[in-house]
């Protein structure tokens, strides 16, 4: 297929969009078979344009036998027939694109499912054979081997090794179906980089990397002591030279590329965000952040401080389909995340938490930089209580049953209150239950109601488009240029961006006056009787 060619002159869109990203198992399900696909999505398209959005991030929609949701990637250049075809994808892709909205698709370079064409063929290869330097195997330790090659500690708790009845040990930092591949193999590049140029050819604009700072590793495999040695498979300097290279087909397309980044080093942070290396990086800092003032304060002023050096767009997002929903999170007495805090009935406030996701809502959208919302946070979902036999997330079974795993963000959309399972599809049932209260949360309901956070949503993603003051600085200007403090009282943060634009967000105050304005523009709840701003509000406000 020849390649698609911009349409339009070359324009930094990425740098202040709002992208919403698309779970497809669970997004809309357009056969009624119970699981989301690229027809349900093709569907809902009309929502999407109404809602406001520039770009869509799909979760891995590949060939996979699901050991981790789709992260394990059996074919890059087929799509998985619960979700539909190839034709189907490059139909969604260009159907979308013509409505301006532009499609960002996930690669996950650090590992492929064990039924990958390659990882059978090192299994049947046998021990010492270049099929088998695909991956890294070796042979264990111990007086026979028994022993892991190693004492690493998997990304999903316990030992992310795996011993083959021939003796031989393979890595997986994930599910024991996820075998990591080795970078310094010449050929996994050329892989990566051909599938770069086939997603580019279809007309995506970008592309997400999962796990990026994970691919590379120390190619000794040496034990590991946190804190005394360096990192064998974190943040390793051979990824910079992986990207680069990545960068270059990226320009050819006028793609771009956003990476799953953890790091606490916010200089080794920006490393990857260098002009001939990664576009965008998530903001994960800021997500993990509790409703606090002070906390969320420094989580704006640290991101914007990182990303100011390489002169890269800070990136903002309050939930996704691996993070406790925001209106459950919210609502309870600990509101930040941390994956080992996870346990099985935390009590929440869903009043409380849906008052404060909607303040949230306003906060993310207007801050300096793209800004990504997880499918569902525009429709107030709360996270789902999924009976423990019916959770399918290997991040439950791996803690041997106490962490209540990740598919409580993922349960399928509702759309319709009045049609069975709120108007997900057919008459079957969906793939994960669906909790009986939400027809109340289905988008019919909310389309006409103006109080409704789909509403909300709606108008902030309006606004955000077409008023000046968030438009995004030139390429090369100093992120933190564009967003001022005000003095505000305790509990509140308020900042002015350009053209007259301020955010005020009374997160733990008494009612605060708003400072000097011509107008509001938009707040996330009710002002009181007084024209105050209420405790867990925000206000957009023209001065």
């Amino acid at each position: 297929m020849a390649a698609i060619q911009p349409a339009e002159a070359t324009v930094e869109w990425w740098r202040d969009a709002a992208i919403y990203q698309v779970y497809v198992r669970s997004f809309a399900d357009g056969d009624g078979d119970g699981t989301g696909d690229l027809a349900g999505v093709r569907s809902r398209l009309p929502y999407l344009v109404e809602l406001g959005v520039d770009a869509l991030w799909f979760t891995p929609w590949y060939l996979s036998p699901l050991a981790d949701g789709g992260y394990d990637v059996a074919d890059y250049r087929t799509i998985d027939p619960a979700f539909g075809t190839l034709a189907e994808a490059e139909k969604l892709i260009a159907e979308a694109r013509e409505l301006g909205i532009r499609t960002i698709v996930d690669i996950v370079p650090n590992h492929v499912s064990d039924q990958h064409v390659w990882f059978k063929a090192a299994l049947a290869a046998g021990p010492g054979s270049p099929e088998r330097e695909l991956f890294h195997f070796r042979r264990g330790r111990g007086d026979n081997g028994e022993l892991p090659p190693n004492n690493w500690v998997s990304e999903f708790g316990g030992v992310p090794w795996t011993r083959l009845d021939d003796g031989d040990w393979y890595l997986h930092l994930f599910a024991t179906g996820q075998p990591d591949l080795n970078w310094a193999h010449p050929a996994v590049r050329r892989e990566h980089e051909d599938v770069l140029r086939f997603w580019f050819d279809r007309g995506v604009a970008g592309v997400r990397i999962d796990s990026a700072v994970l691919p590379a590793k120390d190619p000794a495999l040496p034990d590991f002591t946190p804190g005394t040695d360096a990192h064998p498979f974190v943040d390793r300097d051979e990824l910079h030279d992986i990207y680069r290279s990545w960068r270059a087909i990226a320009d050819e397309y006028d793609g771009i590329f956003v990476g799953e980044v953890w790091l606490p080093d916010a200089e080794r942070f920006a490393r990857y965000l260098r002009p001939d290396e990664l576009h965008t990086a998530f903001n994960l800092g800021f997500m993990s952040c509790p409703w606090d003032t002070d906390r969320l304060r420094t989580a704006i002023d640290d991101t914007l401080a990182e990303h100011a050096p390489v002169g890269a767009p800070a990136t903002w997002v309050l939930s996704n389909h691996d993070v406790t929903r925001t209106v459950t999170r919210y609502g309870r007495e600990d509101t930040r995340f941390d994956f080992a805090a996870k346990v099985f009935g935390t009590p929440t406030n869903l009043e409380l938490g849906t008052r404060r996701a909607r303040a949230a809502a306003l906060l993310s959208l207007a801050l300096p930089g793209a800004v990504y919302v997880y499918q569902g946070e525009e429709l107030g979902l709360p996270e789902a209580d999924i009976p423990r036999d019916r959770i399918e997330d290997p991040m439950h079974f791996r803690s041997g049953g106490t962490d209540p795993g990740r598919d409580g963000c993922r349960v399928p959309l509702p759309w319709r209150a009045d049609a069975p399972y709120a108007g997900f599809g057919g008459d079957s049932e969906p793939w994960l239950p669906q909790p009986e209260s939400w027809a109340k949360y289905a988008a019919d309901l909310q389309t006409d109601d103006p109080h409704s956070m789909l509403s909300l949503y709606r108008q902030a993603l309006r606004l955000r488009r077409t008023e000046p003051g968030f438009a995004a600085g030139a390429p090369g200007d100093r992120a933190e240029a564009a967003l001022t403090w005000l003095p505000s009282g305790p509990g509140v943060l308020s900042f002015t961006r350009t053209d007259g634009l301020i955010c005020v967000v009374n997160l733990a105050g008494p009612p605060t006056e708003l400072p000097g304005h011509r107008s509001v523009l938009l707040t996330s709840g009710p002002l009181d009787d007084e024209g105050r701003l209420p405790q867990d509000t925000a206000a957009w406000l023209r001065s």
